[in-house]
């Protein structure tokens, strides 16, 4: 229970401010504590919820590239030490909390193609730079496959990684993460919304109106326009359930399903405007 109590506010925290979420525990906790003096449950399991996370802030809402914009910006990032980054973010949905903290053991650029069934290039997202290294939630913790735009991508971040450890010598501190600093620590969230949005400016895009973290609402975005259903979407960004998803995303979300009328199209095509009419009629 407690571990369901600390993902439902984890959950929550995506979408509400920080006074917020203390009040919902707080109502949570007086709720169980009234249940207890009714003897319909042992303990309050919200006492044990001692770390509550930290809730959105109160600047603008998130937004989404298009695939116009996206592509541009892919193609701006083919310069820059981001684009590994980048493209990894782009293509897989992985939030910036998650790839900050990667490192080469989770990640997997071959895969096992003579395994039954065949397992593809993928990047393991289990862990985070929240307290204690979690991912967001239990569902979040995932193992994605890799496009191969991005295992291309990440081979020449790795070579090129190489380089910029040889140049830094003793410097270099190992601590085998993917997107590491010039001199091998991990990166805080200030430089890479620095590098991001130089990126940004390279493809023609105003960099303060953009913030790494909408790379993953655009994975969204970009997916349900392309026709994917919801519930994929929702397991490949890892939530719970497609009510947080809708929730979260609410502006990426395309509006109408399509996918039901498409098929249906094909199974049984129009047969012309008496067909429209006599179904109009019914």
């Amino acid at each position: 229970m407690k571990l369901e109590v600390d993902d439902w506010l984890a959950e929550e925290a995506e979408v509400l401010v920080t006074s917020t979420l203390r009040n919902l525990r707080s109502i949570l906790r007086r709720a169980i504590n009234r249940a207890q003096v009714r003897k319909r449950v042992r303990y309050n399991v919200v006492l044990l919820c001692d770390e509550l996370p930290a809730g959105k802030g109160t600047g603008r809402p998130s937004k989404a590239l298009t695939l116009a914009q996206a592509e541009a910006v892919l193609a701006a990032a083919e310069s820059s030490p981001m684009r590994a980054y980048i493209v990894v973010s782009l293509l897989t949905g992985a939030r910036t909390e998650e790839m900050r903290p990667l490192t080469w053991d989770y990640v997997d650029l071959v895969g096992k193609p003579d395994a039954t069934p065949a397992i593809p290039p993928n990047v393991k997202v289990w862990r985070s730079v929240r307290a204690k290294g979690e991912t967001k939630t239990r569902k979040s913790r995932r193992t994605l496959a890799l496009p191969e735009r991005a295992v291309r991508a990440l081979e020449d971040h790795r070579v090129a990684q190489q380089a910029v450890k040889a140049v830094a010598g003793d410097d270099w501190r190992e601590q085998g993460l993917v997107f590491a600093t010039n001199v091998g620590t991990e990166r805080d969230v200030n430089n890479v919304r620095r590098d991001f949005r130089r990126v940004i400016k390279a493809a023609g895009l105003k960099p303060t109106q953009w913030t790494p973290r909408e790379l993953r609402h655009s994975f969204v975005s970009i997916l349900s326009d392309g026709g994917m259903p919801i519930e994929e979407i929702s397991r490949l960004v890892g939530h719970s359930s497609t009510a947080v998803t809708e929730l979260v995303y609410r502006k990426q979300i395309r509006p109408v399903v399509e996918s039901g009328a498409v098929a249906m199209d094909r199974i049984f095509p129009a047969t012309g405007a008496s067909g429209v009419s006599a179904v109009h009629q019914l």
